[in-house]
């Protein structure tokens, strides 16, 4: 009895969500592909965005030494 209940809750949570028709498993790969599109996007997004802040931590490093060592010339 108890595995027939689940079993009823299980379809009307498909229908609930719309996956009840032949279509469903389908529907289902694209969503689980659309999802792994999203999560390599989010990595590449903070891979990015560290290497920015890295190359710009770097950039005013070199920039300082270059002042500090008079590189320039005459400076401030």
């Amino acid at each position: 009895m108890l595995e027939l209940a689940a079993e009823r809750g299980a379809k009307r949570a498909l229908a609930d969500v719309g996956l009840v028709d032949e279509d469903a498993p389908g529907d289902i790969r694209d969503l689980r592909s659309l999802l792994s599109s999203l999560r390599l996007a989010k990595r590449t997004a903070v891979q990015t965005s560290v290497r920015l802040i890295t190359t710009g931590i770097l950039l005013a490093l070199m920039a300082g030494i270059a002042i500090k060592l008079k590189l320039f010339g005459n400076g401030p």
